[in-house]
């Protein structure tokens, strides 16, 4: 684990480094806090750099937003293209150029993940949920020139500054060092981007989704993606089991929440391994299994796509990430996925692992051929290539808000979006 130090008020810090999306320890630490301007902040910001929040922790949510603003209005050099593939590429790398300017601003956890600013939510359950369980419970510790830091209470909170503002803030730089995860006195250093995102995460998950397909609500967590997308659930349930299979076996590769394991375990089948190569996705889908009243019905296990058993499945379903691209975090692996590497296995292993009669069911959207990034022909040509044939399929209209937003740089793609259930089976001897 990585660890970093900086000098403040002539005293040297250090602090563990932790980052989700994999981002490397600042070089450089700059101290600013509640009379540090937009600009300043803006104009800071640079790589290698790093923003440390010593200041009302409602102020640096409403710097973070001031800064959005202004790299929203900054002008799009995009040259203007018809190519819609061109135009998406250049949509999420000014998305992905924004967030990590908007990463710069950090905040430090007590290693019992409270936070030591004025007006600080409580985030160590939510930190607990998302990072594991903390080193040790610490209410109230001095920093290391033996002054204890602040916990806040009932002070007016400082007025954010106009930008126009031009409060200095300390110029410190950091050493970045690999050390045990004890190093820095359990102090940590994560993005407050980062940490909005553990908040949101944790309400999510204490509250639930609803999903209508079930008759219930999933509990989704925190690097998991969610289904806020229904439509494919709409698919699943409505695609009829192989003949003679009225109580399949099934797979769920990339089983996620597990929602497609669950709602076919409720459409009868006899039994359903769910697999995920993510231990966090492994942990929520066994848990809502428990929860509806499933795990004896559907085992969870970790696996890279395909369960270790030999075991052959009547039907398996899939739905891999729909687009060809990098992924930024471990929530982005059920979105993007490099040269469509988990479509591509998933195709190549299914024949040898169905029943016969057994099917496949791919669930994938039509997005990535609407902008260019993969052909039907090509989809075709690896379905074939994989020994299988198509012998059905259902489709349906995405619901989600963005189909309909006409300010959308992709309106044109996203309006003529499809999601697809490609039912596969093996070509005939």
């Amino acid at each position: 684990m990585s660890s970093v130090s900086w000098i403040e008020n002539g005293v040297t810090h250090s602090a563990q480094w932790h980052s989700e999306n994999g981002t490397p320890a600042p070089t450089r630490i700059v101290v600013i806090g509640d009379e540090t301007a937009t600009n300043t902040a803006l104009r800071l910001a640079k790589p290698s750099t790093a923003l440390l929040w010593r200041g009302d922790f409602q102020n640096a949510r409403n710097l973070m937003r001031a800064m959005d603003r202004r790299l929203q209005k900054r002008p799009d050099r995009t040259p203007p293209s018809s190519d819609l593939g061109a135009l998406f590429r250049a949509h999420r790398k000014a998305r992905a150029d924004r967030a990590t300017i908007l990463g710069k601003i950090l905040i430090a956890l007590e290693p019992d993940y409270s936070i030591q600013l004025r007006r600080a939510p409580d985030v160590r359950d939510a930190c607990a949920h998302a990072y594991g369980p903390h080193e040790a419970a610490l209410p109230h510790r001095a920093d290391e020139s033996g002054t204890a830091r602040s916990t806040g209470g009932s002070d007016p909170a400082p007025h954010l500054g106009d930008p126009s503002d031009t409060g200095a803030p300390s110029d410190t730089r950091t050493h970045s060092r690999t050390g045990d995860p004890g190093g820095g006195g359990g102090v940590t250093l994560v993005s407050l981007a980062e940490l909005i995102g553990v908040l949101g995460a944790y309400q999510w998950h204490m509250t639930g989704i609803e999903v209508p397909a079930l008759g219930a609500r999933l509990i989704p967590a925190y690097g998991v993606f969610a289904p806020t997308r229904d439509e494919y659930l709409d698919l699943v349930a409505q695609a009829p089991f192989p003949a003679g299979a009225e109580r399949p076996v099934v797979f769920d590769i990339g089983t996620g929440t597990g929602v497609l394991a669950a709602m076919l375990a409720q459409r009868g089948a006899a039994s359903v391994i769910a697999t995920d190569i993510n231990q966090r996705a492994v942990a929520c889908a066994s848990e809502n299994m428990r929860q509806l009243g499933l795990a004896d019905q559907v085992e969870v296990v970790a696996a890279d796509l395909w369960p270790e058993s030999a075991q052959l499945a009547d039907v398996i379903v899939c739905n891999p990430p729909w687009l060809p691209g990098t992924p930024t975090s471990d929530l982005e692996l059920g979105i993007y996925d490099p040269s469509s590497d988990v479509l591509h296995r998933f195709l190549a292993g299914l024949a040898q692992r169905l029943t016969p009669g057994g099917e496949g069911w791919l669930i994938l959207s039509d997005l990535a051929e609407l902008l260019g990034l993969r052909s039907r022909e090509e989809l075709l040509t690896h379905i074939s290539s994989a020994g299988l044939h198509v012998v059905g399929r259902l489709e349906t209209a995405p619901r989600h808000s963005r189909a309909a937003d006409a300010a959308d740089p992709l309106h044109e793609a996203r309006s003529r979006e499809r999601t697809v259930l490609w039912r596969l089976a093996p070509q005939p001897a």
